[in-house]
């Protein structure tokens, strides 16, 4: 059975705001956030770190990936 990718909201866990718009594949928690699967992207970058405006930190930029704090299948 081949797994179907859905459009998913990704919202900062402290304030709500929305970070990302991001085409998941597959089931379980986001561990990364592959670049080239995010449609949109709201997050502040600071270097390699990725924070919400409210200045909450959402991951680390890897290169091809974001490897994210857990974030719950939502």
């Amino acid at each position: 059975m081949a797994d179907q990718s859905r459009i998913i909201i990704i919202k900062c866990d402290k304030c709500k705001s929305k970070i990302f718009k991001y085409e998941k594949v597959g089931r379980g928690h986001i561990l990364r956030c592959y670049k080239k699967r995010i449609l949109e992207d709201n997050s502040v970058h600071e270097g390699k770190i990725l924070k919400c405006s409210c200045g909450n930190k959402i991951g680390v930029d890897k290169g091809r990936f974001i490897k994210m704090n857990v974030v719950h299948n939502v």
